[in-house]
C-alpha cells in the first residue's frame, strides 16, 4: 500500500474537482482527503495499491469537465502498512 501527498494547479476550485475526485477515489477503493487550498490549488493524500493510484492520477491530470489542470506536484510517495483513513476519502476544510 502506498501513499501519495500531491497538490494540483490550474483551474481546479470551482468547477467540482473535489467532487469528481471523492467520486473516483471511492469508486477505485482509495481512501485519504482533498481540500482546497487558498493560493487556488487542491491538496490530497492518497492511500492504496499502486496501480489503482496510477489511475487516480491519470484522473487527476483530466479533473472534472470544467477543470483545466495546469501542474501536479508530488510532495511525498511513501509504503505504508497501515491505512490511518480505514478506508474513508474525505472532503477537508480550506486552508
Amino acid at each position: 500500500m502506498r501513499k501519495i501527498h500531491l497538490f494540483v494547479s490550474g483551474r481546479v476550485q470551482g468547477v467540482f474537482y473535489r467532487h469528481f475526485a471523492i467520486q473516483k477515489a471511492r469508486q477505485l477503493g482509495l481512501s485519504g482527503w482533498i481540500r482546497n487550498r487558498l493560493d487556488g490549488r487542491v491538496e490530497a493524500v492518497v492511500i492504496g495499491p499502486e496501480k489503482k493510484l496510477d489511475r487516480m492520477l491519470i484522473w487527476f491530470w483530466q479533473g472534472s469537465p470544467l477543470a483545466k489542470v495546469g501542474k501536479i506536484t508530488i510532495i511525498s510517495q511513501k509504503e505504508i502498512s497501515q491505512d490511518p483513513f480505514k478506508g474513508k476519502f474525505e472532503k477537508r476544510k480550506t486552508v
